[in-house]
């Protein structure tokens, strides 16, 4: 069996501007080397369309916000150095994974792992699998910054870092090796 912390990791969101598809107004990844959870990289990230009223009430970012921040393509080289990884973690990985590969164009994605479906599988019987509930029964906000807010990609990659860690370890129990993590996911994730 192989010890989980052998891997490195790289917990990413991404904040959308409510289009279809979406065009990122915001970008975070987080690593975990060892089985400690790094410090965050974030970029905003000036869409190629307006953001829309809705995206606006749920990350709180403005047209005005990111007007004089960077295209995509001038911060790309630096996303694809943080997500050059053995896995990738993220809260409802399809969305910020689609997004990314969309983004990114030839990028070779690595192995995923969603804390949803790993939360579902190791913390049956919660009321709610939102990342907003998990943080709120296990206290995963605890100590961060006061300027972070849900929602805000810095916020969520650091909180779902923490999910991550807290459901591989088993609140401090026997961690998992990396082939239980494999266990029932997705063929498609890992």
């Amino acid at each position: 069996m192989t010890d989980w912390t052998r891997l490195r990791y790289a917990v990413v969101d991404v904040e959308g501007n409510g289009q279809q598809p979406p065009d990122l107004v915001e970008v975070a990844a987080v690593p975990i080397v060892g089985g400690v959870v790094g410090a965050p990289s974030s970029w905003l990230v000036r869409p190629a369309r307006p953001i829309t009223p809705i995206a606006r009430r749920i990350h709180g970012l403005t047209n005005e916000r990111v007007a004089g921040a960077p295209s995509f393509a001038e911060i790309e080289d630096e996303v694809r150095r943080v997500l050059d990884v053995d896995v990738l973690v993220a809260h409802n990985a399809h969305v910020d994974v689609g997004v990314l590969q969309r983004h990114l164009g030839e990028w070779r994605c690595p192995r995923v792992l969603d804390t949803l479906t790993l939360a579902k599988r190791l913390l049956p019987g919660q009321s709610s699998y939102k990342l907003g509930a998990l943080v709120q029964a296990f206290g995963l906000a605890a100590g961060l910054p006061d300027d972070l807010s849900p929602h805000r990609a810095t916020y969520d990659v650091l909180v779902a870092a923490r999910l991550f860690v807290r459901l591989v370890t088993r609140d401090g129990g026997t961690p998992l090796s990396v082939e239980e993590l494999r266990d029932e996911e997705p063929p498609t994730l890992f």
